[in-house]
């Protein structure tokens, strides 16, 4: 921004006091106008943020189109914490507003909530509290059990997923994890024993805790099926992302016994969430405090300020969610590129179904004699902004990458058939397993994957796609197409490629509809099918 008099800053969420004392500060040391309106109403917002050059928020304020619309001077958006969900990226992008977060200043406080919404089940301390509180004493009826020897398992072994490991060993528990997408040595790493799939993780395991972020593919992966699979008298928690666990299938579990215990601090819908889970007796509930915490409220604070003071001075901001000069880059080749490889990012975020080690980029022809560091960023943010519980920038992705344990190589790519310029990412793992997309750019414009395993294709990576690999056999296409129109769901294109003759093959199907309407398990029971999976993008 490069500019430090009458500065008008706009904060719409409650900040924690010394952090507010800090903004305050600069009212004259740097001659900004600090306006505090914490949970103001709508109306009010679009009036106050007609002359706002800076906008901080929390996740009351919803920083739409509309609201950007209404500020012509909003050059920063700050979030007061680590989801951005609230804000319309795209457009603020589009409008050259950066925008910045708080990544990683709550995550010991959410570990340590999930470890207390534990022992308040485990020991019935709530409980036991309100009958002291209310003149009764009965040792007896609050007898509890201890967590060491219990075996608890993890989804997501990330930020948060990470620290409950090194908790619960402090408690003397058997930690397991599953999480598809960091390296095997990550796993040794926390001391965890990893799991293959989810139902594997349910099956071994008396408690189950999840630490993902909720996003399409989440969104109620603990579902009835999952917690069936858990020994009886299991318990469940989530202090991650309201919408991660079916609470409909939770509150089935818990009356029928299944589940004797759920400790739930976020909720699918807040703040009115489910009434029949809330009030059930083996659920230990909080209204969403895993990161109300003073220490981790200052910690984002004094680092949003900090951010926002940056940005005011034209310095490098060190949480950045958008680069509104990406957008601008001047060469169409490697802008194009670039786009091209965070979707194929993204499509090998849903397709990997191993524990990858290595990833490598090979570029061909014209675009092996260009600079490719915005190519491998973009493939690693949209990798990464599908297997990560944190938010994901071009400027934090390097490190989640690391911290997923994979290692990133870069060759020409002398293999790419005869195209002018191509772009083939390998991920391999161990065993000997793999994945390789492949993709190129049709007249600086057209994206298109090319390749998948060894299967060709070219077909554009927008929207949701069904990949259906068979034995090449008649009759497939007919039985997946009269599949998709028995469920209403209308074919965009159908592209149909084979390995070898009474081999495999393998159909990218583009549709109209979102990857909730397809059910897997049902599509996988059609003749000959070998797999089915689904990507959006």
């Amino acid at each position: 921004m490069k500019s430090n008099t009458n500065t008008n800053i706009l904060i719409t969420g409650a900040l924690h006091e010394q952090a507010l004392a800090l903004f305050k500060s600069h009212n004259t040391a740097r001659g900004c106008i600090i306006r505090y309106h914490p949970d103001c109403e709508r109306r009010e917002l679009l009036g106050l943020v007609k002359d706002a050059q800076v906008l901080v928020t929390r996740s009351e304020t919803d920083v739409d189109r509309e609201v950007i619309d209404a500020a012509p001077e909003l050059r920063v958006i700050a979030r007061a914490a680590v989801g951005v969900g609230n804000i319309d990226i795209p457009y603020a992008t589009e409008r050259g507003i950066l925008v910045i977060n708080c990544p990683g200043k709550n995550t010991n406080s959410a570990a340590e909530h999930t470890l207390g919404l534990l022992l308040g089940m485990l020991r019935n301390i709530p409980q036991a509290h309100q009958h002291l509180k209310q003149g009764g004493w009965d040792r007896h009826r609050f007898t509890g059990h201890e967590a060491r020897g219990l075996k608890i398992g993890i989804v997501g072994l990330g930020n948060v997923g990470h620290r409950v490991a090194k908790f619960a060993h402090g408690f003397d528990m058997q930690v397991f994890a599953y999480d598809p997408y960091i390296a095997p040595h990550v796993f040794e790493r926390h001391a965890v024993r990893p799991c293959k799939t989810l139902q594997e993780l349910a099956k071994n395991v008396d408690v189950l805790s999840v630490h993902v972020p909720l996003n399409k593919e989440t969104r109620g992966m603990v579902n009835g099926e999952i917690l069936d699979l858990m020994p009886r008298g299991s318990r469940v928690i989530n202090a991650a992302r309201g919408g991660i666990i079916s609470e409909v299938d939770l509150l089935k579990s818990l009356e029928s016994g299944q589940i004797s215990g759920a400790g739930i601090d976020t909720w699918d819908k807040e703040p009115t969430p489910l009434l029949g889970l809330v009030q059930h007796p083996h659920v230990w509930c909080t209204p969403h405090i895993g990161a109300s915490t003073d220490e981790a409220q200052l910690a984002i604070g004094e680092t949003i300020v900090e951010q926002v003071f940056k940005a005011i001075e034209g310095g490098v901001v060190d949480f950045p969610v958008n680069l509104p000069e990406v957008g601008v880059i001047d060469n169409a080749l490697l802008r194009s590129y670039a786009l091209l490889a965070e979707k194929i990012g993204a499509l090998m975020g849903q397709l990997v179904d191993f524990n990858p080690a290595r990833v490598e980029l090979g570029y061909r022809g014209d675009l092996a004699k260009m600079d490719h560091s915005l190519i491998r960023l973009s493939w690693m943010k949209g990798y990464a902004a599908h297997v990560v519980d944190d938010y994901v920038s071009f400027v934090n992705v390097s490190s989640h990458i690391e911290k997923l344990g994979l290692a990133v190589a870069e060759l020409e790519d002398s293999d790419s058939a005869s195209y002018k310029s191509a772009l083939r990412v390998m991920m391999t793992g161990g065993a000997g397993a793999s994945l390789t997309v492949g993709g190129i750019v049709f007249d600086e414009c057209y994206l298109r994957i090319s390749t998948v395993n060894d299967f060709m294709f070219e077909i554009d990576p927008n929207g949701t796609m069904i990949l259906v690999e068979n034995h090449d056999k008649p009759g497939v296409i007919g039985d997946v197409g009269h599949y998709l129109a028995s469920k209403g769901i209308n074919i965009d294109s159908f592209e149909l490629s084979r390995n070898r003759k009474g081999g495999k093959a393998m159909a990218l199907i583009k549709v109209d509809a979102d990857r909730a309407a397809i059910d897997i398990k049902s599509m996988t029971a059609l003749p000959n099918i070998v797999n089915v999976r689904v990507a959006n993008l």
